[in-house]
């Protein structure tokens, strides 16, 4: 019992870590972990393709995708990567979303913002 929570206190620890190491200043106000709270209405628009985008998830991506990086950042989040987003979809979202004004050929990691 004392080993598993020892175990579990390292695993917070280093989630913690994580969280508070991987902004690196790309959200100005907030890391990208916390920022990626904000997509929960993407969540099934962001595992699959075919997924309708909700409105909500729209607004949200707009006022991210003010800040290019920031909105990279989130994408390829661990948060992101703990809810399971596949990056190749959720990239598409600003395009799903037809947002006029998104962040057209950026690269993100990998991947390119369509």
């Amino acid at each position: 019992m004392e080993t598993s929570s020892k175990a579990l206190c390292l695993v917070g620890l280093l989630l913690l870590l994580a969280i508070s190491t991987n902004g690196a200043g790309e959200c100005p106000n907030s890391s990208p972990d916390s920022e990626a709270m904000k997509l929960i209405p993407c969540a099934s628009a962001a595992q699959d393709a075919n997924a309708a985008v909700s409105s909500s998830c729209c607004a949200q991506v707009k006022k991210l995708g003010q800040n290019p990086k920031c909105l990279c950042a989130v994408m390829l989040s661990n948060m992101a990567k703990m809810a399971g987003i596949d990056p190749k979809i959720a990239i598409g979202i600003p395009k799903r979303c037809n947002l006029a004004d998104r962040p057209v050929g950026y690269k993100c990691g990998a991947y390119t913002l369509p």
